[in-house]
């Protein structure tokens, strides 16, 4: 057996080099860990606090019908109807002459329903509020919530947030009833986007007798590039179902903002 010194300097390099690398082993599995443990709190914590602005339900229930959906679920195969227990546990209400639907207008739209409390959009609703604005996703065979590194909204059709969206906003177009407005940018070249979440989910779903108008804001600005006579408005209308009666109206944003700043205003003298 050799017992030179030069063999024993390379056995220790040896012994503290595998030493050193089950360490980094050690300390990557418990950051990653923490750091899996803290997306999941962190989203938690947000969720619960959102939802308990909503005083009548039980929020805990309801994140736990929330985690099913995609919890352990490949993020790119989470279908819109893996949400259908996460919708019943905070059904919406129906708000007939209240709901406004929106397409391209996300800031005039829900400065004015923030400040006036003449329309609901599904931002205001339990369900948008807590889900607005946050990134989620589960992995195939894990039992975490990642909150980084999940697909984006066109990397697959039945990624975990947009499955969410398309789930909810089918589920509150289903509760619209009598008046409903949608609020469209006159400031685009087509107000009426075929692909949006608008024409593609909750139009189709505002059936006559229980929807019978649908009025649509068509929002202006100096820049206005389109009006009520848009082709792809005209497209609308053959969409919509024959039994509502279709409305638009072009109304500059400044107006809107003014309406909305005055409470004195009624909702109706907006547009």
């Amino acid at each position: 057996m050799d017992h030179s010194p030069e063999k024993r300097r390379r056995r220790r390099c040896l012994i503290l080099s595998v030493l050193a690398v089950l360490l980094l082993i050690i300390i990557v599995a418990v950051v990653l860990g923490l750091t899996l443990r803290k997306n999941t709190d962190s989203l938690k914590t947000t969720f619960i606090s959102r939802c308990k602005a909503f005083k009548e339900y039980d929020c805990p229930k309801i994140w736990d019908a929330f985690e099913q959906s995609y919890v352990g679920r490949d993020p790119c195969k989470v279908p819109m109807e893996a949400y259908d227990p996460f919708i019943a546990a905070a059904p919406f209400q129906p708000a007939c002459n209240r709901m406004m639907f929106w397409s391209k207008t996300t800031d005039v739209v829900h400065d004015f329903t923030e400040k006036k409390d003449c329309f609901l959009t599904l931002e205001d609703t339990l369900l948008g509020s807590v889900m607005d604005g946050l990134t989620w996703c589960g992995k195939e065979g894990s039992p975490e919530t990642f909150t980084t590194g999940c697909p984006g909204w066109t990397d697959c059709v039945n990624n975990t947030v947009r499955s969410f969206w398309n789930r909810a906003s089918a589920a509150f177009a289903d509760a619209a009833c009598g008046q409903v407005t949608a609020m469209l940018n006159g400031s685009i070249v087509t107000p009426f986007n075929p692909t949006s979440i608008f024409a593609t989910i909750e139009l189709e779903r505002l059936d006559s007798p229980r929807v019978k108008n649908l009025n649509v804001v068509l929002v202006t600005q100096e820049t206005t590039v389109t009006n009520c006579t848009n082709a792809s408005l005209k497209n609308l209308q053959k969409e919509l179902d024959p039994g509502v009666k279709y409305n638009c109206k072009e109304v500059s944003e400044a107006q809107i903002q003014e309406c909305s700043s005055n409470p004195e205003k009624p909702c109706g003298a907006c547009w």
